[in-house]
């Protein structure tokens, strides 16, 4: 008798894979034969999937909710769809596309179409990671130019480095014993002094 399995993927811990576990537990899956990765689909190397593919046996059935859960790239889903319906023998279905069944049509017109409709989600699938990646840093450019800054904000100016700053300037000390004045290294010191000095300009 053939067992019939699961594969989750959420791309981070933080996301929650109910509404993909809800899915397949509709489908009386036992839930040890449901295996969950939290990581990015960029990739196959995540150990429940690896672990899930030394499971699967011929003419078992593999259940998955939409194709980018599988992976997001276009030339591995493909490579990883003929591993394991070629080279295992096992049967995948995609909740979300019933034309991806590789139970039903197995004459030579349904492996073709069902070829097709894969290639077609995989590539739109992998684009769309594309797309996400070129909006943050389109929006990360954006926002930079409208001043916005990124990572931890500095530290607050220690007492006296406006005065020891304009003896240095002026140069009435030099920049090592201004930098002692402030109780920091010469180099941090000109750095915060050329931020401070930018942003005085303004």
């Amino acid at each position: 008798m053939n067992n019939i399995f699961g594969y989750i993927r959420v791309s981070s811990r933080d996301q929650n894979e109910t509404r993909q576990l809800l899915a397949l537990q509709e489908l009386h899956i036992p839930r040890k034969n449901i295996f969950v990765d939290k990581q990015s689909g960029k990739d196959f190397k995540r150990p429940q999937y690896k672990k899930l593919v030394r499971k699967l046996k011929k003419d078992d059935i593999l259940y998955i909710k939409n194709i980018d859960r599988l992976g997001r790239n276009y030339a591995e889903i493909l490579e990883q769809w003929r591993i394991l319906t070629k080279d295992k023998g096992i049967d995948i279905i995609v909740l979300d596309m019933p034309l991806l069944d590789t139970r039903r049509d197995k004459d030579l017109m349904g492996t073709f179409l069902s070829d097709i409709v894969l290639q077609v989600l995989s590539f739109v699938a992998e684009n769309e990671r594309a797309n996400i990646h070129q909006r943050q840093a389109e929006g990360i450019a954006a926002a930079k130019a409208r001043g916005v800054r990124f990572g931890r904000p500095p530290s607050s100016l220690p007492e006296g480095f406006h005065d020891a700053y304009q003896r240095w300037k002026a140069g009435k000390i030099t920049g090592t014993a201004a930098a002692k004045e402030c109780g920091m290294p010469l180099a941090t010191f000109r750095y915060r002094a050329e931020i401070y000095e930018k942003t005085t300009l303004l």
